[in-house]
């Protein structure tokens, strides 16, 4: 009896410390920040909860830097903000709404906290500050209502940003979300972070769902006019079919004929077409350039909505062939919707459409024909051939950068590199160089530095570094 006793007493002492212990942590909580539920309930009294109208919109994840401008300049001067805070639950992961904010949660509850940040670059200067998520309690008219800024979550990834918009069920609660998201959306589909710059979208790693996760704005290196070094007639068709015809597309408008075109560059590695696109995105002005990698296909329909709202853009597929290979030389069903999709997508653009595609490939015999041969899809090939002896001469000087060459140096070069791609000779004048320096030359570039730089590359290497090098067609 004895030991029963002191049990009684045992449980008795520990269920008043647990008692006291869950009470003190409470008390803790309730001098902590405040939580959602609350804030809530007090901004709109004496309207009561039930009586909340929740409306929403959902944006993708990528377009959070327009979502930011968006913000900085929506709440007008007859918009009061009451109040502005973050919100944090204790498993984040959850992820948060204006609902399950309403509702006072013992275990899991929405918390008031500062406001959180993301820096984000966008290809200017400084970066974008983007917030995280947000509440704002506002005022308008006499009438309160409530706006979150919050992720969206799927299968533990963010997919995208949603805006809820909470207000008094009335009709000028109805009107108040309805002029919100018409403002939000004219303002985001100016896409003013993006217009005009070099991008392509971020696609998460091991995602299999074909959603981006971001934009990457690149920086290309700057080719300048007289950097274009191409036969004449290539450099007549880029001038015509590209230059020209983005100059004339207003005339072309107003005779209603189509504004969007499709150029397919071909030929030999390292003959200059990814230089020349980065001589086309900078000269362009005004034009969006979307850099579309083959792995990244399953995100062309992203890509084009973004070419659509971004336009006059540029849409960019290098190695083309990789997707868009003969139908008979294709080995699954997953290739062949690749290729549909790209059709699809190309053929499907209205004719108005100010989107030009570049497509590039070294193998343009294993094209599919729907491609390749059709008008609407590919307007004007390209061919970027191996320079001849002039091309070859302004590339020895170009890639020379200012090194003191005799022009007897400059003939030995070029009569030695028939058959060598522009890419061949860029290398060759690096090599030329780094012989020059360890031997401790002069000023001027010596025929032994060249001797050494061509035998290095010709010969020492075998076939294979021809091929590498882009030279396989050189006679050894």
């Amino acid at each position: 009896m004895a030991e029963l006793g002191w049990l009684l007493v045992g449980l008795l002492i520990g269920g008043g410390a647990m008692f006291w212990f869950v009470r003190r942590q409470r008390g803790r909580e309730d001098q902590g920040p405040p939580s959602i539920s609350k804030l809530l309930t007090a901004h709109f009294a004496p309207t009561v909860i039930d009586n909340i109208t929740i409306s929403e919109r959902q944006f993708p994840f990528r377009v959070r830097a327009d979502l930011q401008r968006a913000i900085d300049r929506l709440f007008d001067d007859r918009t009061r903000i009451l109040h502005f805070c973050g919100i944090r639950r204790e498993y984040s992961h959850e992820g948060v709404n204006l609902s399950d904010c309403i509702i006072e949660s013992q275990h899991n509850p929405a918390r008031s906290i500062p406001p959180e940040y993301e820096e984000l670059y966008v290809g200017e200067e400084l970066p974008i500050r983007v917030l995280k998520n947000g509440l704002w309690l506002l005022e308008k008219n006499g009438i309160r209502f409530a706006v979150l800024l919050a992720p969206i979550s799927r299968y533990g990834q963010t997919t995208g940003m949603q805006f809820q918009v909470g207000t008094p069920n009335a009709v000028e609660g109805t009107r108040i979300t309805q002029d919100f998201f018409k403002h939000l959306e004219e303002s985001i589909l100016k896409a003013e972070s993006y217009r005009g710059k070099i991008l392509s979208l971020e696609l998460a790693e091991h995602s299999y769902s074909g959603h981006s996760t971001g934009i990457t704005v690149h920086k290309l290196r700057e080719v300048a006019r007289d950097q274009v070094i191409l036969p004449a007639s290539t450099l007549t068709l880029l001038e015509r079919n590209v230059i020209q015809f983005v100059k004339q597309r207003e005339k072309l408008a107003q005779f209603r004929q189509a504004t969007k075109k499709g150029i397919l560059f071909y030929g030999p590695p390292g003959t200059g077409k990814t230089h020349t696109i980065h001589y086309l995105a900078r000269a362009l002005e005004g034009h969006t350039t979307l850099l579309v990698s083959a792995e990244q296909v399953g995100l062309l329909s992203e890509y084009m909505t973004l070419a659509r709202l971004l336009q006059p853009s540029i849409v960019v597929m290098e190695d083309v062939d990789l997707i868009a290979r003969d139908r008979e030389q294709m080995n699954s069903a997953c290739e062949e919707v690749l290729l549909n999709k790209l059709l699809n997508e190309m053929d499907g653009l209205k004719e108005e459409a100010d989107i030009l595609f570049i497509l590039t490939t070294n193998r343009p015999e294993t094209l599919e024909a729907a491609l390749a041969s059709r008008p609407g899809r590919i307007d004007q090939a390209i061919e970027f051939p191996l320079p001849d002896e002039a091309g070859r001469e302004k590339l020895v000087l170009l890639y020379a950068h200012g090194t003191n060459l005799s022009g007897d140096i400059v003939a030995e070069i070029v009569r030695r590199t028939q058959g060598v791609s522009a890419a061949f000779i860029k290398e060759l004048m690096r090599r030329i160089v780094q012989f020059h320096i360890e031997r401790n030359g002069g000023s001027e570039i010596d025929r032994a530095d060249v001797d050494a730089a061509l035998d290095e590359m010709l010969f020492s290497g075998g076939k294979l570094n021809l091929k590498l090098l882009g030279a396989s067609e050189v006679a050894t």
